[in-house]
């Protein structure tokens, strides 16, 4: 089995496959906050300002007032430099306040969007996804907008005016020397856009890896009873080390470019440094610069310089923050299960007929599992599912729950077809108890109410003894409110199970789908489920499957599984009489 492949998109469902620019994160995430960036970039701009006094008066300190000894000079000059720098600490502590606190509020907003887009998907690509790697996508591919709504862009822009008032000034001073320092920001400003587009696809390739890596550390977590069982703790942590290495390799070659971006910063621009003092020693030497001059020009070539440095690592920062962004808008372009075909029409005045005509299903391409398949479940009618594993059962319920649909063929329910119904307006009339019924991490009360948060104490209470709940919950110090662990980890299976049709029984649906639901059961559990089974399917369309063919005996209709088709189809009766496959199986099953 190959490990760490990027399985976390169905490329057959996504609409497109696109990249997030700078244009459309600006037009998407920036101009709705426009307002907020405004301020932010007053703010910055005020601070820049501020910081260009400091070099401005120490001319002044250096060419007028020591040599003149003017203390009142000295003094004002003082006054006004500790001003602008009370106006940057205030600034800078409001642009924190306002852009970081927002940035923070669109990165909510932005998971909470992903995860509503993605519990719209249908269910098949749950079913080629890890849960794990859809934990990262929603939660850390979200992440890098702090730098585009936070302090990274207004320091952008703010960088960029004060290079450029920085510029305007240096040139005030001396031309020359200007012109000379622009030579290796040239070549730094080339070096960086080249490095930024070789690690666009590095940062896009990381959230891919990482994203793996995390989906299997959660599955290996959910796991490690099998793990431990099995004595494999060795071999899956060879897995989770291959995975990291991966990451460590991706990692590697993104600070390897940006070690590229730093090392030559540092060089070219600690060349220009040396050249100003060269220069500068020269002009000071002919008489052509005061010392002051030459001060004023060192700090504002620090001002120019500095912008110019942030702004590499701020380019890191937005070139990984749109790698993250691209992720995640192949998942937002990604097409919902509701919007799959055309499902416009409402089910209402809900009965329950349920109708296979000619229909036919495969997950892969040539592998068809269900074929040509036609039957006819009355409301309120029974119909149980028979035959070998894999022979089809879970899949046709599958399509009755409409988490599936048939390549060919059709599916109605009440005469309306179930690919053209809302999901809504069908799903609120369904439920669903699976053999390995799910349970939400809190207390049984809690994972009863689930359907149905606001249900009376009277209707859970009803529900709970429907479902033989309190048979055990009695005995439990906190009764209902018992804390079940992980996926109802602290449970029998039997008692799981019950919970799961008390579940069912509060939400009190129209059609209900049983799966294996008295597989996990002891022979006294089984006899109390079947009781709570019993109220549970009167006067509801309900599809059962099992295995265990004495709890189907009562079942209106017998479908006999066999590849994918119906090989016998009867009341238990007329099958025993005809004594074909499914009087095989009952026979078989009642000598064991």
């Amino acid at each position: 089995m190959k490990q760490y492949q990027d399985t976390t998109l169905d490329k057959n469902n996504t609409k497109k496959k696109s990249r997030i620019t700078i244009g459309k994160a600006f037009k998407t995430i920036i101009w709705p906050r426009r307002k907020l960036v405004l301020i932010g970039l007053i703010l910055i701009v005020i601070s820049r300002m501020a910081s260009l006094v400091l070099p401005w008066q120490s001319k002044i300190l250096l060419d007028d007032v020591i040599p003149n000894k003017d203390m009142t000079k000295l003094y004002e000059i003082l006054l006004l430099v500790g001003i602008a720098l009370l106006l940057q600490a205030v600034t800078s502590f409001l642009l924190t306040r306002i852009l970081s606190v927002q940035a923070q509020y669109v990165i909510s907003e932005l998971r909470a969007q992903v995860q509503k887009k993605v519990l719209s998907l249908p269910i098949s690509f749950f079913d080629n996804t890890k849960s794990g790697a859809l934990v990262s996508r929603i939660m850390s591919d979200v992440e890098g907008v702090r730098n585009l709504i936070g302090t990274g862009l207004v320091q952008l822009v703010g960088g960029t005016i004060t290079a450029v008032v920085s510029v305007l000034l240096l040139i005030r001073i001396n031309p020359w020397m200007t012109l000379f320092v622009f030579l290796p920001v040239t070549i730094f400003g080339f070096v960086a856009l080249k490095a930024f587009k070789y690690i666009r696809p590095i940062f896009r390739n990381r959230g891919k890896i990482n994203s793996e890596v995390k989906g299997r550390l959660t599955e290996t977590l959910a796991g490690v009873r099998v793990i431990k069982g099995f004595n494999s703790e060795d071999q899956e942590n060879k897995v989770f080390e291959k995975g990291v290495a991966l990451l460590f390799q991706n990692v590697k070659k993104s600070l390897t470019a940006t070690a590229i971006i730093s090392s030559s910063s540092t060089f070219l621009l600690g060349l220009a440094s040396l050249g100003i003092m060269g220069i500068g020693g020269y002009f000071m030497i002919q008489g052509d610069m005061t010392t002051g001059e030459f001060l004023s020009f060192t700090l504002y070539l620090g001002l120019m310089i500095a912008p110019i440095i942030q702004m590499s690592n701020i380019g890191s920062q937005f070139t990984e923050a749109l790698a993250g962004l691209d992720r995640t808008e192949e998942l937002m372009n990604m097409t919902p299960e509701e919007e799959l075909g055309n499902r416009t029409l409402e089910l209402n005045d809900f009965k329950g007929d349920l109708v296979f005509t000619n229909v036919s299903f495969a997950y892969d391409n040539g592998k068809s599992v269900i074929h040509d398949m036609s039957f006819k479940v009355n409301a309120g009618s029974v119909v149980a599912l028979v035959g070998s594993s894999g022979s089809g059962k879970s899949t046709i319920a599958g399509l009755s729950a409409s988490f599936l649909t048939p390549q060919s063929g059709i599916i109605t329910i009440d005469d309306q077809d179930l690919a053209q119904l809302k999901l809504s307006s069908f799903r609120k009339h369904l439920g669903v108890v699976l053999q390995d019924e799910f349970l939400f991490e809190g207390t049984i009360r809690e994972n009863i109410l689930f359907p149905k948060p606001n249900a009376s104490e009277a209707e859970l209470q009803r529900a709970v003894k429907a479902g033989y709940v309190n048979e055990f919950t009695d005995r439990f110090e906190n009764g209902l409110d018992t804390l079940i662990g992980e996926r109802g980890v602290k449970l029998s299976g039997g008692q799981r199970q019950r919970i799961a049709i008390a579940r069912a029984i509060l939400a009190d649906p129209k059609i209900i789908i049983l799966d294996e639901a008295t597989s996990n059961l002891d022979t006294e559990s089984e006899a109390l489920i079947q009781k709570s089974l019993a109220t549970l399917i009167k006067d509801r369309t309900t599809i059962v499957i099992a295995h265990r063919l004495s709890t189907i005996k009562m079942a209106d209709q017998i479908l006999v599984i066999e590849s994918g088709r119906i090989a016998e189809q009867g009341t238990h009766d007329e099958l025993i009489v005809r004594k074909g496959r499914y009087f095989d199986l009952y026979t078989y099953q009642a000598k064991i």
